[in-house]
């Protein structure tokens, strides 16, 4: 089937290729519910030598930047504690990690997670994570233009093969607080 956006001609639901998936993001599609359909999370299969926004969107066009989403791992400290969130925001953006994120997690401090500790902990690969099929106990934090746009691309998990779904179904994810201004403008 063609994509609703992009130029895939071979979008297929994401529920009949749980095997393209990993595990945990398998798993969340399996057990999905919510407003949003199951139906309506396609699979696209890519190339994992483009994975990365900047040669993906080079590759696909450049009408996908503003379709397509970014989803990294954050680790927020105070004391001795440290809390894990991930973050969806806007490809053209980036994460505001030291103001949004840092005063919603409560932390003294915010930086991006460690690659091992991103990979290690969400069963996903580095450059494939997606919201879909994140730990539990994590925080997801979706900047609201992600949530307004149509339709977003973002990862599946590997490097190969990219999600799409509804922007509105972002908000349905586990975890999931909708956040203005969690992606700033690059500079």
């Amino acid at each position: 089937m063609r994509a609703p956006l992009g130029d895939f001609d071979n979008a297929r639901p994401a529920a009949d290729c749980l095997d393209e998936l990993t595990g945990p993001v398998a798993t969340a599609v399996r057990a999905w519910q919510g407003p949003v359909p199951v139906e309506q999370l396609l699979y696209v299969d890519t190339d994992p030598d483009i994975a990365d926004t900047a040669v993906f969107v080079e590759h696909h066009g450049p009408a996908l930047l503003d379709a397509s989403a970014n989803c990294v791992v954050v680790a927020g400290k105070r004391g001795e504690t440290t809390t894990r969130a991930a973050c969806v925001v806007k490809s053209a953006t980036r994460v505001d990690v030291n103001g949004v994120v840092r005063k919603h997690l409560g932390a003294r401090k915010a930086s991006f997670a460690p690659m091992d500790a991103a990979t290690g902990e969400t069963g996903m690969e580095y450059g494939g994570i997606t919201p879909v099929g994140l730990p539990a106990d994590w925080a997801l934090l979706v900047d609201a233009a992600v949530v307004d746009t149509e339709w977003v691309l973002v990862g599946s998990g590997r490097r190969r093969g990219k999600l799409i779904l509804p922007g509105k179904a972002f908000a349905q994810l586990p975890g999931a607080v909708v956040l203005d201004g969690l992606g700033v403008p690059v500079a």
